[in-house]
């Protein structure tokens, strides 16, 4: 800050162009550094509710299997039969309140669907594909899948 003295015995004070513009790059850099720590945890977040509600759908999935011996399969409607009873009355003893919370499948953090592949009626694999919402992917946009070790 330089000050120079304007008239006889007055002082005034300023900023130069070039400290103005040291400070303003001194607040860009610290906030994208923020910007890019806050969406790295905002992304990590949302894979561990996705997770989270994956482990509520295999909640409900056992308790379909109990009650109708076996999990549904993607002919009876995959996940939709957690909410609707089948139509080809394959299970006698389905819970008229179904068995998921609100009687509504839930969709993944990134507002998909999740993905639900089972065609025996004795194991299933239950997806999300993600935030790149494709199939791999690394870090963040990597799908999420029951049949994954690290689930």
């Amino acid at each position: 800050m330089k000050i120079k003295q304007k008239n006889k015995g007055v002082l005034q004070a300023g900023f130069t162009l070039v400290e103005i513009m040291i400070v303003i790059t001194l607040i860009g850099i610290v906030a994208t550094l923020f910007v890019q720590n806050y969406t790295g945890k905002l992304e990590e977040g949302k894979r561990k509710s996705t997770k989270i509600l994956m482990q509520q759908i295999r909640t409900a999935l056992d308790d379909y299997y109990r009650n109708c011996n076996g999990y549904p399969t993607t002919a009876q409607g995959g996940l939709d039969a957690l909410v609707k009873a089948p139509a080809d009355g394959s299970c006698k003893d389905y819970d008229p309140n179904g068995y998921l919370k609100d009687r509504r499948v839930p969709k993944d953090a990134w507002d998909n669907d999740f993905i639900f592949l089972g065609d025996d009626g004795r194991t299933y694999v239950l997806k999300s594909l993600g935030a790149d919402r494709k199939e791999g992917g690394e870090g963040n946009s990597k799908d999420i899948s029951t049949d994954d070790p690290e689930f």
